[in-house]
């Protein structure tokens, strides 16, 4: 089993479009739960991501990968 990487700002197209029209989505939280905001309306939807991974189509952009500060171990 891999580990997909998630990162905050990618940006995903989902397999469904929303009923605005849009199928991009704005990652803007990650952890147990992952919170995307709609590219078209800007309606924010938490789900679990078991559910996000199986709903995913593909990855469109890439966002910044995570930085920690020195010394933080």
């Amino acid at each position: 089993m891999s580990v997909e990487e998630i990162r905050i700002g990618d940006v995903v197209q989902m397999r469904k479009a929303h009923p605005c029209g849009s199928s991009e989505w704005t990652v803007t939280r990650i952890g147990a739960d992952i919170k995307i905001r709609c590219s078209g309306c800007g309606r924010v939807v938490m789900m679990d991501r078991e559910t996000f991974l199986k709903r995913r189509k593909k990855l469109l952009q890439q966002g910044e990968p995570i930085s920690f500060p020195a010394g933080a171990d």
